[in-house]
């Protein structure tokens, strides 16, 4: 049934398994965590930079600022309340948005603070 080819192949594959369980165990999962790395900073991380950096942006919604929002209207900041912004459209056309809708600061107004301190400098 079995040759001598055969017998010397299992012995040594046998003899192997037993001296080299964590080293075999390791080289089997090593692709996988190349996988998970690869993915970590290919699409993991941007993705919590970019969600990060749009907190920040819409934390530092001010009056005045120029805005556009998921939508695709343009429009001015004329209220930040907690949670919403009220955006004018055009003259007199007023909507409250949800502050997490804007997209994109346009234009970003001075802080008040630092134009009263700009007035008493000169």
């Amino acid at each position: 049934m079995f040759s001598a080819t055969d017998s010397v192949f299992l012995a040594t594959a046998a003899a192997s398994g037993s001296q080299g369980g964590l080293g075999y165990m390791i080289m089997q999962f090593a692709p996988f965590i190349l996988i998970f790395v690869v993915f970590y900073f290919l699409l993991i991380r941007p993705q919590q930079q970019k969600a990060k950096a749009h907190r920040e942006m819409v934390e530092g919604l001010r009056k005045g600022d120029e805005v556009v929002t998921s939508g695709g209207m343009l429009g001015k900041v004329t209220r930040v309340a907690d949670n919403e912004a009220t955006v004018e459209l055009a003259e007199g056309v007023r909507v409250k948005v949800l502050k997490h809708t804007i997209m994109e600061v346009r234009t970003r107004t001075e802080p008040a603070n630092d134009a009263a301190d700009a007035k008493s400098a000169d």
